[in-house]
């Protein structure tokens, strides 16, 4: 009887149907290699905002290599690829390009060593610690495995490089340049962004609101300075400008809706120059946080309120007001189209597995891909993935110890890069073929 188990099982292992093979996934693990060594590149050789000259020149060559038609030097440093495949939608797929003006500490044997002059004239190290070169060595190979496989869709697919996320200004440097009038308006547009709080591999699908508005407000409050011995003969505008950083707490835990997010952080608060005197102007920084219009306009109406109605109580005359200045333009939220999203979900799903798809939070940070669904109209169906970078063994360790773990814009940040390169580029290339199929 054993002998009949033993010869049974065989027969059944021998008939038994072959795992069956996935070409995207086999041809993105066979792009690998050289898609890491790319992003090594990348990683090690960051540029600035609006200086990404050499990372430009990388996804060019690239692109041009895969078949697509390039055209370089897109809103001073973008990329813009395009591929023509018969009738069908046009899909615009994004990785945007620039570093940070970050002193790399992650300990890479690759670490990046570069130095250079930010845009607010401040020199210092640079370095990927927002995964930008994760999302161009994705992007990459998503244009590798798209342009092999013309025969799986058709339509017109643009893939771009987009420079100076990290100011806010790329995507609409792009649009001024002719994004959406030069090159074919998209009925899509797809991007990803790595995550430190997602585990590696994994990909968040967020509907709706995804990324909020950022504002950048100065506030200068003016006081009459004098002796720090006599502050009675003064108007001491480190203590006005105190109390409106109180006050304006109240504007997110008192005015706003709780179920709408929002934050108003004052980042910077310069004043004063010397231990007895009291000086006569104080300078302040803040970064505003919203999601709706509605919210953005209670938090900065509420900043000018509270900064007026605080020096009023100090006393000061009207001449020496506050002046609020709201820095334009601003970052507006990214909006992930609910239809869009939940097809994903569905397609990512199915390619992935349900244990590999995440429904993350909203996010209060801010990210200007939103810019180019928007100026290309109500039409347009626009979603960023998030793919998760961090190993999921280091989450769970540090979720059981109470420890809080490095995350975006640190100088520790190193995501599982193969793991969100690979990922990266396959939701990509599942996403595009699922809006572009062959009829």
């Amino acid at each position: 009887m054993k002998h009949i188990v033993t010869l049974a099982a065989a027969l059944l292992a021998t008939t038994a149907a072959p795992v069956q093979a996935d070409p995207i996934r086999d041809r993105i693990a066979a792009e690998m290699p050289s898609l890491m060594a790319i992003y090594r590149d990348l990683h090690q050789h960051p540029e600035l905002s609006f200086q990404e000259v050499r990372s430009a020149r990388i996804m060019a060559d690239a692109a041009r290599a895969a078949g697509f038609e390039v055209t370089e030097k897109v809103g001073r440093t973008g990329v813009v690829a395009v591929m023509r495949n018969g009738p069908g939608p046009v899909v615009l797929v994004r990785a945007d390009m620039d570093g940070l003006p970050i002193e790399e500490q992650t300990g890479l044997p690759y670490a990046s060593k570069a130095r250079g002059v930010s845009t607010a004239g401040v020199e210092s190290g640079i370095m990927h610690g927002c995964g930008h070169d994760t999302h161009m060595a994705g992007w990459i190979g998503a244009a590798r495995v798209l342009a092999a496989n013309k025969d799986k869709w058709s339509g017109t697919l643009v893939m771009i490089g987009q420079p100076a996320e990290e100011i806010n200004l790329g995507a609409l440097e792009m649009i001024k340049d002719g994004l959406l009038t030069r090159w074919p308006k998209p009925d899509y547009t797809l991007a990803f962004h790595d995550s430190a709080e997602l585990p590696s591999g994994t990909v968040g699908v967020k509907a709706g609101f995804a990324l909020a508005n950022v504002d950048s407000v100065d506030i200068t409050v003016k006081g009459l300075g004098g002796h720090g011995a006599y502050p009675h003969t003064t108007k001491d505008p480190i203590v006005l400008a105190s109390a409106i950083v109180m006050r304006l707490q109240t504007l997110v835990s008192r005015e706003s809706n709780p179920m709408d997010p929002s934050v108003v952080t004052v980042g910077a608060f310069h004043g004063g120059a010397k231990h007895n005197i009291i000086s006569d102007e104080v300078k302040m920084q803040l970064t505003v946080r919203s999601y709706s219009d509605a919210s953005r306009k209670l938090l900065l109406d509420g900043i000018k309120r509270i900064a007026r109605a605080e020096a009023q109580a100090s006393g000061l005359p009207d001449d020496r007001m506050p002046v609020v200045t709201i820095a334009d333009p601003y970052a507006k939220a990214t909006y992930n189209t609910p239809e869009l999203a939940e097809r994903m979900r569905g397609v990512l799903t199915k390619r992935f597995g349900a244990e590999r798809i995440a429904n993350p939070q909203p996010s209060m940070a801010g990210e200007d891909f939103g810019e180019i669904a928007r100026a290309a109209g109500p039409n347009t169906q626009s979603l960023i993935l998030w793919i998760g970078g961090r190993p999921k063994a280091e989450l769970e360790a540090a979720a059981k110890e109470g420890r809080q773990l490095p995350g975006l814009h640190s100088p520790f940040w190193a995501p599982e890069a193969d793991k969100v390169i690979s990922a990266g580029a396959e939701a990509l290339v599942a996403a595009t073929l699922e809006l572009m199929p062959r009829r």
